[in-house]
């Protein structure tokens, strides 16, 4: 591996409220502002109203050469937080980056800690095209593997793995594939993570959740064209510029690009339901009830003991507000920290796994 370090920063627009408010509020339990009803709102708000912290990355571009992944790179942004202290790897979701309001938050949280953090960014998504015609998906394990196993190598104190949306969904699938062999992974959460890819499609394929399906393919198609630039043929160009919802694009682009025969193929084998009960590393899976990309009656009901399925009424994708208005995101990252703390105190699993409502 070589690395190639380059300063960045996240765009510091206002200050940011490193010092939590002091509560004795369970963490378990989410309850959404009163004057921000309903999952889109509280989707849609904390992503584009709510204040994101300024954040200070120092990026890396890892090289890759492997039979599958290809000869590319891989950007990665990093938080350095004290010697010796945890890491945290958050894998960011369908068109996310470290700039993210989720990823810009939990790095605000672990630098306050002093704790180290690093946002690995999926192939196309730091910038910069990326080299090879391989894209990224769901199902990525490959490539969540790939990208663990370097940051165990030099990750002396503990290390922890968090993913949002599509990444919540890829670490998953990565955690339940590798198994014990995951192990070096002190504890995991998956966040908002679309677990059933089927039931997501076509909760996102009508109504108001087409919004943002469009938003999507506002960025995806013309990363697709880009790419046909460098790879003609890749894909059905024309087919491409047709398609109005995810189904679509990705029975043009997605799937064939990774292997699997159509949407449905890859819907299916590539959502992280199938492993849930595989996951030996000690893991949260959080998602809303209310989330509009996976409404809550598609949520699995059990999981292996190592697995704590937590399942808030409220909340939208990737949103868990707080406070007064104009709000703030600092409930989420909280959420998480207090997981992983929690694991490092009490290593013991559960016994029992069964899906809970948590308010």
């Amino acid at each position: 591996m070589t690395a190639k370090p380059s300063a960045h920063t996240a765009a510091p627009a206002t200050a940011w409220p490193l010092a939590w408010p002091s509560s004795t509020t369970n963490l378990e339990t989410y309850r959404a502002p009163w004057w921000l009803p309903g999952g889109h709102l509280q989707t849609i708000h904390p992503a584009t109203v709510v204040r994101k912290p300024a954040v200070a990355y120092r990026r890396e571009r890892w090289e890759v050469q492997h039979p599958t992944l290809g000869e590319d790179f891989v950007d990665v942004d990093f938080v350095d937080g004290q010697p010796g202290q945890p890491l945290v790897v958050l894998f960011h979701g369908l068109e996310g980056s470290s700039n993210s309001h989720y990823a810009r938050g939990l790095m605000a949280a672990l630098h306050e800690r002093g704790w180290s953090g690093a946002v690995p960014h999926f192939r196309g998504c730091s910038g910069e095209p990326n080299r090879t015609a391989r894209f990224y998906h769901s199902g990525d394990s490959l490539e969540v593997d790939w990208i663990m196993a370097r940051l165990r190598a030099r990750t002396p104190g503990p290390l922890y793995a968090a993913g949002v949306s599509l990444g919540g969904n890829a670490l998953l699938r990565w955690l339940g594939e590798s198994g014990s062999k995951a192990g070096f992974v002190t504890a995991a959460a998956a966040i908002s993570a679309p677990l059933d890819l089927a039931r997501g499609g076509e909760a996102l394929s009508s109504g108001f959740n087409m919004l943002y399906t469009r938003m999507f393919l506002q960025t995806l198609k013309p990363k697709c064209l880009a790419k046909l630039e460098q790879f003609p043929d890749l894909f059905d160009r024309q087919a491409l510029l047709a398609a109005r919802d995810l189904y679509a694009f990705d029975n043009v682009v997605t799937a064939p690009l990774h292997g699997y025969r159509d949407t449905d193929d890859y819907w299916h084998r590539a959502s992280a339901r199938h492993v849930l009960h595989e996951i030996t590393v000690p893991t949260l899976v959080l998602n809303a009830r209310n989330d509009p990309f996976l409404p809550g009656q598609h949520l699995p009901g059990s999981a292996s003991k190592a697995v704590t399925l937590e399942y808030p009424d409220e909340g939208g994708h990737v949103g868990f507000p707080a406070g007064p208005f104009p709000g703030r995101i600092d409930w989420l990252p909280r959420r998480i920290l207090s997981f992983f703390d929690g694991i490092t105190r009490a290593p013991e699993a559960p016994e029992l796994c069964e899906a809970g409502t948590h308010g």
